[in-house]
């Protein structure tokens, strides 16, 4: 075998140092009472904050429910003047459908009244009646809230 040449490495003179293997306390930034304190204020300043925040969504909310209230009335008048509309064009479609036929009157059927009603009572026509003159597609959307293009 062929001889190996350099200094072989050995331990330093006088040993290697000791080998530390006692406990070393954590250095303590803070104190029991500093953390205490700190997590109250710090709680303190969230409450406070959450306060100013809950005064802000309930300011909102007020107004987002007074605005509601107040175009209320004026979405309940557009939809019955909508639904009258419709009920005139449905008139409108009977008498044109049936001007050819002798002895129509429009709102009866061969002059017998449909509904026994007072006069000035205003009788509401059924689901499929307020329907029958409009595209099938609207009464589908509405029948079962089918929301498509």
């Amino acid at each position: 075998m062929a001889a190996v040449s350099g200094k072989q490495d050995m331990p330093p003179v006088g040993g290697y140092k000791a080998i530390p293997y006692k406990k070393i306390p954590a250095r303590q930034y803070f104190s029991g009472t500093t953390l205490i304190a700190g997590y109250l204020g710090i709680t303190a300043g969230a409450a406070y904050l959450y306060y100013l925040n809950r005064v802000q969504v309930h300011r909102e909310d007020l107004e987002r429910r007074s605005g509601r209230l107040a175009i209320h009335p004026l979405l309940l008048a557009e939809r019955d003047r909508n639904y009258l509309k419709q009920l005139r064009r449905n008139r409108d479609a009977e008498r044109e459908l049936m001007k050819d036929v002798e002895g129509w009157k429009v709102g009866t059927y061969y002059g017998e009244p449909i509904y026994e009603s007072k006069p000035d009572a205003f009788v509401e026509p059924s689901y499929p009646e307020f329907y029958v003159h409009t595209d099938i597609w609207a009464q589908l959307k509405r029948t079962y809230f089918i929301f498509f293009s």
